[in-house]
């Protein structure tokens, strides 16, 4: 522990833990009198006590008991059975008691050791207040579950039966519960708690029992991390575009395709550390020392130094053209080097080299005992500093001086969790998500001061959060609780405010707060990407696209091979209508990853969207199908379009089947299969086939909305299978709600989105006035609605003919 990094007053309190929480609570212990409070409460810690489950976690030392006045809170750490068991037990015991009513809730969350005004450990953090939450919602003999531990223990098939979904409810503070209520036999409380009538309250249809996790709700959370990549495939290629716009002056991403800006003197990448060590699975040792090292450097704002994603495409061990990558990224030096760990020993090589002429600057060979590796990585960034003649602050002299950890075991942990989240969009993304999260537990478990740790912990929940692997109270209270443990750290830093700002506008969509955060940030992180990223993509949610595309921009300066930057910003210029600058950005992706089958289709969808005209987009996507059959997968929603856009119904169907279970996503609209399907039969006039495959997509979109019933993407979708089924007034009521809960001020790409969604469901079902209104509305740049669209997709069949609508569409027509 390094003794700067935190105060006395607060280490006691930084080790999060998860814990198992059972909170007891007896009905009416106000209204008894002194006596009968300290009898009744000396009977139940007797009861309590007697249980297996208490006895068992008390010998093992897994259990702590925390008194609340009129009940306790037990806390076990092994296994989320425990708390539900322990229930039970007690349940079973009252039986004998009938004069003790007691209501229960069990939770699991992340939870803080602090200590009380007598001196005492107490229990705090997110886990124990949701716990309350969830015991305030019961009467007497109700034992309540949250939706994480009836997740967990729904996967056994022992305890289905059980578990009885009671739905969603907002309590204190705006938080949602998705509650469980648990009975068998004689055991807890069958009835719905009363507090439950009355509140606000999104009851499941019919309580019933849990099952284990099927394909439905599986594809609803794939569907979830899809919202994030359409933004990168389906907004390009199917809903998107209007008509191009008047010439304007050249904008930043012109740059993609002009002539190359000067390369500052002091910048610099720092590429992958070669793994030298016999044990191989030490490769991710050597990318944390070079991670550290570009770490230090980005700090000095008199330097430019390329970001992680950018430099690790470099793969040590094979041969490097330093010409070419420091034309490449941008920079007149490179660092390489190499890393050798054995036993308690480790030896660093490092050398600066001027990439336009491949002459060695600077070389150093370092060894030493494997504790002084972070002394190692601290003198690099001080010499080539050095070497570079920076100027520092007294900051960031500070900061090259600061260890990340005093714990090697820890270090790895932190390191093999950046690679994982390094990785970024892929069908493994969940997976990694939750595996990094772990080995970040893991980490601040062995330090509870390793403070970028904690940053990075907060950045995987919140990202499971956001992304809708895990979209529930539980999972961004975990993210908050590493943010508030950064902070408690390291107040002032600017991985914290880097760390607020992510939180605030994936846990929250706070833009003002977050974009303040970010400020904060910059002061101190003077190289990070993220910092103009996430700034970029926020103001865009805001409408402030030209601010928005000028900090995409910057990102790209400093991360010039991030794919995902790049491709963020084509799709600004595409909603923006500027088709040369997206067009130029899009080539530019292409020339980092050549054969990207989702650009190249992305690029020829243009022509559709545009002009109306599937030849190029037809062409290139039977290209990739006839020399790339295993990629067809993830152009499926592409070929789907053009399929529908030409009318060919066999092939739409085909496309339907390469997909899988997801067919399209539409920004953050999700289109589940049934609902295609029920689009393709409406094609060929088959009502009885239509209507089946809108029964079946609605019994799957209303889990999407039940999980999330404030929710405008799902909302919107469910409106649209109501439309397609007749059913008017639930369709528009639906679709109005929709816009109503993600307005064009909230987020100004899916907002409009809503609009075009409720114009849809208002043409299917035969409101022609409200769908032209709402229509006239959304095609408003910055759009989603595309020329090509409007002209070609059956969606919007019910409304040809129309003067009104036929004179939206040739509004949108290329001039």
């Amino acid at each position: 522990m390094n003794p700067q990094d935190t105060s006395a007053e607060t280490r006691p309190d930084l080790p999060l833990e998860i814990a198992h929480l059972l909170l007891i609570d007896v009905v009416g212990y106000s209204k008894l009198l002194v006596n009968e409070q300290i009898e009744l409460l000396q009977e139940l810690n007797q009861i309590v006590r007697s249980t297996e489950c208490f006895r068992t976690a008390e010998k093992t030392g897994k259990l702590i008991r925390v008194p609340t006045g009129d009940g306790m809170a037990l806390l076990f750490f092994h296994s989320p059975e425990e708390p539900v068991r322990c229930a039970l037990e007690i349940s079973n015991a009252l039986q004998e008691h009938p004069h003790i009513q007691l209501r229960m809730g069990v939770h699991s969350g992340p939870v803080n050791r602090v200590t009380d005004v007598n001196e005492k450990t107490n229990m705090a953090g997110p886990g124990i207040n949701v716990a309350q939450r969830v015991l305030d919602c019961g009467d007497a003999g109700h034992i309540l579950l949250s939706e994480h531990v009836a997740d967990d223990l729904a996967q056994y098939r022992h305890w289905q039966p059980y578990f009885h979904d009671l739905g969603e409810c907002e309590v204190k503070h705006g938080l949602h519960l998705h509650l469980f209520n648990l009975y068998k036999d004689d055991l807890g409380n069958p009835q719905v708690p009363e507090k439950l009538k009355r509140r606000r309250w999104k009851q499941a249809p019919g309580v019933h029992p849990v099952s284990a996790p099927g394909w439905p709700k599986v594809m609803f959370l794939v569907a979830m991390v899809v919202s994030i990549i359409a933004l990168i495939i389906s907004s390009w290629i199917f809903f998107r575009r209007a008509s191009p716009p008047p010439t304007t002056a050249a904008a930043p991403g012109a740059r993609a395709s002009s002539a190359p800006a000067p390369v500052p003197e002091k910048s610099i990448a720092i590429l992958p550390f070669k793994n030298l060590s016999d044990e191989k699975e030490n490769a991710y040792f050597a990318d944390g020392v070079q991670d550290e090292i570009l770490t230090h450097l980005a700090k000095m704002a008199d330097l430019k130094i390329i970001s992680r994603v950018s430099v690790m495409q470099y793969k040590s061990g094979v041969a490097r053209n330093l010409r070419e990558i420091g034309q490449q990224l941008g920079v007149a030096n490179v660092v390489e080097g190499s890393v050798q760990r054995s036993r308690n020993r480790v030896r660093v090589n490092a050398q600066l080299l001027d990439a336009r002429t491949d002459r060695q600057l600077w070389g150093q060979t370092y060894d030493r005992d494997l504790a002084d590796v972070f002394v190692i990585q601290s003198e690099i960034a001080k010499a080539i500093a050095e070497q570079l003649q920076a100027k520092l602050s007294p900051y960031e002299k500070n900061a090259i001086g600061r260890p990340p950890t005093g714990d090697i075991a820890a270090f790895d942990l932190y390191t093999r969790a950046k690679n994982l989240l390094l990785i970024g969009l892929s069908s493994t993304m969940k997976a990694n998500l939750v595996q990094a999260a772990d080995l970040l537990d893991q980490a601040v478990a062995r330090d509870p001061s390793f403070f970028r740790a904690y940053c990075q912990l907060a950045y995987a929940h919140d990202a499971l959060y956001f992304l809708g692997f895990d979209h529930t109270a539980a999972r961004l209270a975990l993210a908050e609780a590493a943010v508030q443990a950064a902070t408690r750290l390291r107040p002032d830093a600017g991985e914290t405010h880097l760390s607020r700002a992510q939180n605030l506008y994936w846990g929250y969509l706070d833009y003002d707060g977050a974009l303040a955060e970010l400020e904060v940030s910059r002061q101190t992180l003077p190289n990070d990407s993220r910092v103009f990223e996430l700034k970029g993509l926020i103001l865009r949610r805001q409408g402030r696209w030209e601010e928005s595309t000028r900090n995409l921009e910057r990102a790209i300066d400093l991360d010039p091979r991030n794919f995902f930057t790049l491709q963020q910003i084509a799709i600004s210029y595409g909603v923006l209508r500027r088709y040369a600058e997206e067009t130029s950005v899009l080539d530019r992706a292409l020339t980092i990853e050549p054969n990207d089958v989702v650009t190249k289709v992305a690029l020829a969808s243009i022509q559709f969207h545009w002009k109306a005209d599937t030849g190029p987009f037809h062409q290139t996507i039977d290209s990739v199908r006839a020399t790339n059959p295993a990629a067809v997968p993830s152009i499926a929603d592409a070929w789907l379009s053009c399929a529908l856009a030409e009318r060919d119904v066999a092939v739409a169907k085909n496309a339907l089947n390469a997909f899988g279970e997801i067919p399209l996503t539409d920004y953050a609209v999700h289109l589940n299969r049934p609902l295609m399907e029920g689009v393709i039969a409406r094609m060929t006039k088959d009502d009885g086939k239509a209507r089946a495959a809108f029964t079946a997509a609605r019994a799957q979109q209303e889990k999407a909305v039940q999980a999330q019933p404030n929710y405008g993407p799902a909302l919107c979708a469910l409106g649209l299978i109501d439309a397609g089924l007749g059913r008017k007034e639930e369709a528009l009521r639906e679709g109005r709600r929709a816009v109503e809960l993600l307005p064009v001020e909230k987020d100004a790409i899916n907002g409009p989105l809503m609009i075009q969604y409720l114009a849809m469901i208002a043409a299917w079902v035969g409101n022609k006035d409200l769908a032209c209104e709402q229509l006239a509305i959304a095609i408003r740049p910055p759009s989603t609605v595309s020329y090509g669209q409007l002209k070609l997709l059956p969606h919007w069949d019910p409304l040809r003919g129309d003067p009104r609508f036929e004179k939206l569409v040739a509004s949108l027509a290329p001039k």
